[in-house]
């Protein structure tokens, strides 16, 4: 669970290089996260931990994203939660897809960190910890 006031992000992301850059740029500007490499895990860790904004990798191995995402908008404790796709495949007929699945947001890998920060302060309506990456 987060600390007293701070916000949890669960990182989906399969790519171990991946995950520790996104999880150490989050941790840095003050969110907890919780990370799975799996559509499983991540549905389990969802459902376990209740976290405020989900990081969603689509491609992931077994149960995929775009599977573990559908999962959790079907749960009545989670469909409220945003979450924030991430893909390597931002063709306009995906993003469609993306926007249809749920999703609140979605960025194009690779990621840069000041990207992926304005965005989660974006949907958790927390002021930019870094104004001048705007």
């Amino acid at each position: 669970m987060s600390n007293l006031g701070r916000l949890t992000i669960l990182l989906v992301e399969d790519f171990d290089d991946a995950r520790e850059l996104y999880s150490t740029c989050l941790r840095s500007s003050g969110y907890d996260v919780i990370e799975a490499a799996t559509g499983n895990d991540a549905v389990a860790l969802a459902r376990s931990a209740s976290p405020h904004l989900i990081l969603m990798d689509l491609l992931l191995p077994g149960m995929d994203g775009w599977q573990a995402t559908a999962e959790l908008k079907k749960d009545p404790r989670l469909k409220h939660v945003p979450i924030v796709a991430l893909t390597a495949h931002a063709f306009s007929d995906e993003r469609e897809r993306i926007a249809n699945l749920g999703c609140d947001a979605f960025l194009a890998k690779p990621c840069l960190p000041p990207d992926l920060i304005r965005t989660v302060d974006r949907i958790l309506g927390r002021p930019t910890a870094h104004p001048e990456t705007t």
